[in-house]
């Protein structure tokens, strides 16, 4: 094999044009819920009970309403964050940015 002025080998496309199957909005709600199931797990901790010692904090609604239900809510949150459709760019964009990835691996293909 011989290595192209590109800087890759011949015969093997190098795709430089890559799209994510996920926008930037999915990343940005899939940000916000981890961040929301982190204060509900830190919400949900504290000092535990021994048994020389009983914690009457243990049964404190911020650790058993608020942390669980702000972990399910981050949880719910994921499951949007991954399936909700990502806007897509205008037609016309994508079409060029597709044609003009043709011709570059065109192009590979005749040197």
């Amino acid at each position: 094999m011989n290595a192209s002025p590109r800087g890759g080998v011949e015969g093997v496309l190098i795709i430089t044009n890559m799209r994510l199957c996920l926008g930037k909005l999915n990343f940005i709600i899939m940000g916000i819920a981890a961040l929301l199931i982190l204060l509900g797990f830190i919400l949900m901790g504290g000092e535990p009970s021994t048994p020389e010692h009983f914690n009457p904090d243990v049964f404190s609604d911020t650790r058993v309403v608020y942390g669980p239900n702000i972990c399910f809510i981050g949880y719910l949150l994921m499951i949007v964050g991954i399936c909700v459709k990502s806007p897509r760019k205008n037609g016309a964009l994508a079409d060029a940015s597709a044609e003009k990835m043709n011709d570059e691996n065109n192009d590979n293909t005749t040197e």
